[in-house]
């Protein structure tokens, strides 16, 4: 058979996690978790996507811009070839609904690759309240970040969300001190940040508060 009209081979479908948030500002944990995810579900891509507004911080606002907090997830994912940014939220009417983001994530990927949405136990405990939380999880696995010594109780949480068991994979053993909003109260005090945040961001927000002055 000529070479030129061998069927061509479809390429593996990519494993795919996401990793949204506000990230104002992305921080070390990010990070740590990112890469968790990544090694433990042999994760192909990472996507970080920042939120125009997430809808529970519609009242408060961010204290950098949508630009700002993109450029700081972009300077703070240099040199990690699997991790990604998206502006996918940026570039949408806000709030942010995580099913709408998965939907429109599908659309420029390709839906024919694996999808994990990375999150904390918190958040899954609320799960049930969330915008299409079946659709959410028709479209993804759910990647749970749980802390030491405790596991989310998925036998209970599958009485209010059915599915939810099959549909969920428990990451044991990250405990990180670090948070934005204490990154965020430290900066308003002036308190330092370096080594908290990636070495990048802690030049950005030098920056934009020498800017801001």
């Amino acid at each position: 058979m000529n070479a030129v009209n061998m069927p061509q081979e479809e390429p593996a479908p990519l494993r795919i996690g996401i990793l949204g948030g506000t990230f104002d500002p992305i921080h070390n944990g990010h990070l740590i978790i990112a890469e968790e995810a990544r090694h433990e579900l042999a994760l192909d891509r990472v996507l970080f996507v920042p939120a125009r507004v997430s809808p529970l911080k519609l009242e408060n606002g961010t204290l950098y811009t949508e630009e700002q907090r993109l450029e700081m997830v972009q300077r703070a994912i240099e040199g990690n070839p699997a991790f990604v940014a998206s502006r996918v939220d940026l570039e949408r009417e806000a709030p942010s609904y995580t099913v709408d983001t998965l939907r429109l994530l599908r659309a420029e990927w390709g839906s024919q690759h694996r999808y994990w949405f990375i999150m904390g136990a918190d958040s899954l405990a609320l799960l049930s309240h969330w915008r299409e939380p079946h659709a959410l999880m028709a479209m993804a696995r759910l990647a749970v970040i749980s802390r030491p010594g405790y596991t989310p109780d998925l036998a209970a949480l599958e009485a209010s969300l059915p599915g939810i068991q099959q549909a969920t994979d428990i990451l044991q053993g990250l405990q990180i001190g670090i948070s934005s909003t204490e990154v965020r109260r430290r900066i308003g005090l002036g308190l330092p940040v370096r080594y908290q945040v990636p070495e990048a961001v802690w030049s950005c927000i030098r920056a934009y508060t020498c800017a801001a002055g």
